[in-house]
This record gives C-alpha cells, structure tokens and sequence, in this order.
C-alpha cells in the first residue's frame, strides 16, 4: 500500500540523537506543529556497511535541508541502545559517529509494519495449527518518505539493501514540490531549481515541448 497523496500514519516512535537522550516522534506532528517538510529514511540496520555512508551523506547535506525548511529523521528497528553506541562509533571503525539528526528506534516494528516496509522473504505454515509464519531478515528496505507541512507524503521510494540512495534527488524532488506549491505549476521531467515548468493542461505541455526543440 502507497501513502503517496495521504497523511502520514498518525504513530509515536521512540529516538535517539547524538546526546544519548531518548524520546518519542510522531512524524505526522513533526511536519504539522513546526510546519515543515520531513525527510523519513529507513535503512536495514546498524552496524553495516551500506547504511553508514548514508547516515553519512544525509548528515553532509544537513544544511541544504534546512535551508529547504526540511527536517531529516533516520530511522531502522534496531534499538535506541544499538543507535547510540553506533553514533558514538568513529568512521574509522565504521560508526556514524558526528550524525547530529534523530534515529527512530522502531524496535517493536509498529511504524514499519504499518508502512509495509518489511523485509519477509517467505512464508510458513505450521502443520498444527495452520498459521501462517513469515520469514525474513525482518529488518526494513532503504524506504523514504517526504511528508508535506500538513502531513502529506509526497514521495516514497524503497530501493533493495545493496542499493545506497543519492541524496541530491530528495533535494531536487523538495525543490520541485515547493514550486508546485508556490506557483500552481506542474514539474516535467529533469527539472531542476531554476528551469522551466509548466501549466498542466495542452496548451501549457505543448509550450513546453515545444521550447525543448528550440
């Protein structure tokens, strides 16, 4: 099930940051009460090898997102415990140590659940009873959500675990859901800060093509 064009599931997960303090986040409240737009990435788990470099690189563009009114959360069902010793890890032996944004720990697995974001590879029966049991790494896919100032997600990706994500396309797609909402147009394809847009009706796509052949 997609959350594209609807709010985002309405739960309290606990988090860790950098200070060692653990607390609750909603991610739908996030968005609302600072009324903001959240950048939500999964990753499978800590202590790997992909998702330190994008720990990393979310961290590197930090600034880019807030200048965007952009709040970044990561997040994995590993526990807040596991979160903190691996942000007090050094990059030399593999650590995010230097991460200064939120880490959900979804350790009972309640959000992503709900997000369907699961890794379950297969499923079982038992011979008894008859009930179904899922297999799997049971950790989540590298899933990212942009949610809206009201909520909304606008965005979800999933890549596959080999699969690092590139951070400049969140920026971009941030970019061109703020121009939507600003100026009442539609963003083609490749669009980037600064190039032309378009009215979404014949005329307005015609216009758009058009200029491309010029």
């Amino acid at each position: 099930m997609t959350f594209v064009g609807k709010k985002f599931p309405n739960l309290s997960v606990n988090a860790m940051n950098d200070l060692g303090d653990t607390f609750k986040i909603n991610i739908l409240e996030e968005a609302q009460k600072n009324n903001k737009k959240v950048v939500l990435f999964w990753y499978p788990k800590d202590f790997t090898f992909v998702c330190p470099t994008e720990l990393r690189a979310f961290q590197a563009a930090l600034g880019e997102f807030e200048k965007r009114n952009t709040i970044v959360i990561g997040a994995s069902c590993d526990t807040a415990e596991v979160h903190f010793a691996w942000l007090n890890t050094s990059k030399e032996n593999g650590g995010i140590e230097g991460v200064t944004y939120p880490i959900l720990a979804d350790s009972n697995r309640n959000l992503a659940s709900t997000l369907g974001i699961l890794d379950i590879v297969s499923e079982q029966y038992d011979e008894e009873t008859g009930a179904v049991i899922l297999e799997g790494d049971n950790v989540t896919y590298r899933a990212t959500y942009l949610i809206d100032e009201q909520g909304m997600v606008f965005h979800e990706g999933i890549n596959h675990m080999p699969l690092g994500r590139n951070i400049n396309e969140y920026l971009r797609l941030i970019d061109a859901y703020a121009h939507v909402q600003e100026n009442g147009e539609v963003c083609p394809a490749n669009w980037e800060e600064g190039k032309e847009a378009m009215t979404a009706n014949r005329k307005g796509v015609a216009e758009y093509l058009t200029s491309l052949a010029n």
